[in-house]
């Protein structure tokens, strides 16, 4: 009963080396060693667009509760 439940879940765990082979030779098949590098890049110039604006975020939360405590200071 207990496995029955868990293997839906199996089926969706990280995949092993074998796999790992076998998911890199179907996407050299299906994109071709000369399109890989470009799908590369634009992978690349999201990732960094995604951290640049996490980073931006982030101090934009920062300087907001800096200068919520600084209102406060001066309140008090």
């Amino acid at each position: 009963m207990f496995l029955t439940i868990l293997s839906p879940v199996m089926l969706l765990s990280m995949p092993g080396g074998s796999e790992w082979i076998l998911i890199i030779l179907i996407v050299l098949l299906m994109f071709g060693g000369k399109k890989i590098p470009e799908l590369m890049r634009g992978v690349g110039r999201g990732i960094r667009e995604f951290n640049d604006a996490k980073s931006n975020v982030k101090s934009e939360i920062e300087e907001g509760m800096k200068e919520k405590d600084s209102k406060k200071e001066v309140t008090q």
